[in-house]
């Protein structure tokens, strides 16, 4: 009975230990056995097959965490006592380039990796491990073998729709992606790179420019990600055919009727000889600045194709046809370069019957953003056809000020699941900043922290406790709290009970404020107890995050950040309440005092987001941020 006590102690103490630990490593690794005991040396050498620069920086922490746990280490340019070399970090051919073997026992630690990247990824590991030894005091005897589920996991940050980040932002971004093993990076741009001959455009946006881009790139490769060049080519060009230099490229110069309604100047002309001409250009000037082996040329939402000046082509070979004819043309001028294209799928999604004619060097990009998009649908398609491809979910941030997770939980692990299934080579996760890319990035960290963990092992890390990881990587918080408030805030919308496409209810009642809270499609949804209960709850996660200790370099911008995203959902709230009150729901029937009251409120908060903007983003796209609030205020007059 006595033994079966202690067996019982010790495999409850096991499971505790296992437990504690798995808050520290993500992503969850794909193998983990704790075997028992501790390292129990006090001094000794460490010795890592490979003096590459990229490998210093987990190294160090490593080392300092040795200090920190009682092991005085020094590094040895050799195996010079194997006995002394307690910690060894080796190249074995044998592994795939990514994959890494971690043993710890009470003797030593020794890692294996398939190359310099599987080191790297290892040593990542061991200074997770190395952050639990300083807190406890201890180094647990383990065995991992670990590898990717994706060969390339990526992250896309929208900089064209406004917000383009410092060079600090975008470094200290790089900083956690690098930690959470994403290996690609791509910056989403319709007009914000300096082209020389096209200031036009650009002037007013803070661009990046060719140095900027030589700079980023060289410090993500020292941080094993690539660099990705992303210049949208097709669709999505209204930055630069608004401009009358450029408008006789337009397919739509003056509005035309499109699927989604009237609109014009978004997308080029296939027909127009100048279009071609134009991305040659681009092309010649961008892609020097990069040395990734890959660019996503977009050509997304093509909506105007076959309403304007290429109607009667359209007519006459189909849309399909025009359309892949066109993306075939840029992606030869792609293949001067030596580079591999990417493209959006969804327009060729469309005709599944051309998607066999797809050259098998270029990668499609498959992206939808709800919850139950068919992945598993759309991903066979690529895959029967021998094309590449990416799957690529997003944070579901963008439209929504505070988030919307449970969307964007349930999208990510979608996209994760059906990508392995099918074969996806990779796993981009998408940050768009659609309507004033009014959400701050810290809102962001909960979906790209799940998503960098399903793109690096799908089965372990579907059911991980993100919030506790957002505390403990992200915000430095060892208690919790902050976590589980950023992520309970972006579920808020749920409570509203009141859908809207691709986008929450907050985000919408502002946007729509023109119309009637009784009768408009997506507003009409909302109630007086919803809206009342929503309060309360977004009022709950404040006060939680308010008595957090966040320990991060930045946490005086992301407790701003915070607090002006809760405040302008607050805002939609007592918006709503207002309405609500009025007989033909219109914001003009509410009493002058409180129109008064929202219209003082709002002002305030455009003021704070302007000055919140500046602490991590340049200035251009501000004023067209701000704008589309101000056009938000004038709907109160």
């Amino acid at each position: 009975m006595k033994q079966l006590l202690i067996c019982l102690a010790l495999f409850v103490n096991q499971l505790s230990m296992a437990s504690e630990l798995d808050s520290y490593l993500l992503p969850a690794p794909r193998h983990t056995e704790l075997t028992g005991g501790h390292l129990q040396v006090s001094h000794g050498y460490a010795y890592l097959q490979s003096n590459v620069i990229q490998l210093s920086k987990p190294l160090l922490t490593i080392l300092n965490a040795f200090e920190q746990s009682g092991i005085k280490c020094q590094l040895s340019p050799v195996i010079s006592n194997p006995y002394n070399t307690f910690f060894q970090a080796t190249i074995d051919k044998d592994l795939k380039p990514q994959a890494y073997q971690l043993l710890i026992n009470t003797t030593h630690i020794k890692l294996r990796a398939g190359s310099e990247t599987g080191l790297y990824y290892g040593l990542l590991t061991l200074q997770q491990i190395g952050q639990f030894a300083s807190e406890k005091g201890y180094w647990p005897c383990l065995d991992i073998s670990d590898e990717p589920d994706f060969e390339r996991r990526g992250v896309m940050l929208d900089i064209s729709r406004d917000k383009v980040p410092t060079m600090t932002s975008l470094y200290s971004i790089v900083d956690k992606l690098a930690e959470w093993k994403i290996n690609e990076l791509q910056l989403y741009t319709e007009h914000t790179f300096a082209y020389e001959n096209h200031e036009t455009v650009w002037k007013n946006a803070s661009p990046m420019t060719a140095a900027q881009i030589k700079d980023l790139d060289e410090y993500c490769r020292r941080h094993f990600i690539d660099l990705v060049p992303n210049q949208n080519s097709f669709g999505h060009m209204k930055r630069w055919l608004k401009h009358e230099e450029y408008e006789h490229l337009a397919e739509l110069p003056q509005p035309g009727r499109t699927i989604w309604g009237m609109m014009s100047r978004t997308s080029l002309s296939p027909v127009e000889a100048g279009s071609l001409e134009l991305m040659k250009e681009l092309y010649a000037e961008l892609l020097p600045n990069f040395t990734s082996r890959y660019f996503n040329i977009g050509c997304d939402e093509t909506v105007e194709l076959g309403v304007g000046k290429s109607k009667a082509l359209c007519k006459k070979r189909g849309k399909g046809r025009v359309y892949l004819d066109f993306v075939l043309e840029l992606k030869n001028e792609v293949d001067k370069y030596d580079r591999i294209t990417q493209f959006w799928g969804d327009i060729i999604l469309h005709y599944p019957e051309l998607i066999p004619e797809l050259p098998k060097d270029m990668v499609a990009l498959i992206w939808g953003y709800e919850g139950d998009y068919p992945f598993n649908k759309n991903c066979p398609q690529f895959q029967n056809a021998g094309l590449p491809y990416y799957v690529c979910p997003g944070t579901s941030t963008w439209n929504s000020i505070i988030g919307r997770n449970q969307n964007g939980f349930a999208n990510l692990k979608n996209a994760a699941v059906n990508g392995k299934k099918y074969g996806a080579k990779g796993y981009l996760n998408t940050n768009w900043g659609d309507q004033g890319h009014w959400q701050p990035l810290s809102v962001c960290y909960p979906t790209l922290l799940y998503g960098a963990a399903l793109s690096w092992n799908v089965e372990e890390n579907t059911g991980i406790d993100i919030a506790m990881h957002v505390s403990r990587q992200v915000f430095k918080d060892i208690s919790g709290q902050s976590g589980e408030a950023i992520v309970m805030l972006g579920n808020a919308y749920l409570k509203m009970n009141a859908q809207t496409s691709n986008s929450n209810i907050f985000h919408q009642l502002l946007k729509r404020n023109s119309k009637s809270i009784h009768t408009d499609r997506w507003l009409k949804n909302v109630s007086k107890q919803d809206t009342e209960a929503s309060i309360q709850f977004i009022k709950e996660q404040v006060e939680l995050f308010n008595s957090a200790k966040l320990n991060c370099n930045d946490a005086e911008i992301v407790i701003k950040e915070f607090s002006q995203a809760a405040k302008l959902a607050l805002h939609a709230c007592h918006l709503a309440l207002a309405k609500l009150e009025t007989s033909d729901g219109y914001f003009s029937s509410i009493p002058k005092t409180q129109r008064d009251e929202l219209r003082s409120e709002l002002s305030a908060l455009i003021e704070s987001h302007q000055s919140i903007w500046r602490l991590r983003n340049r200035e251009g796209g501000l004023s067209d941020s701000a704008g589309k609030m101000k056009a938000v205020l004038k709907t109160y007059q």
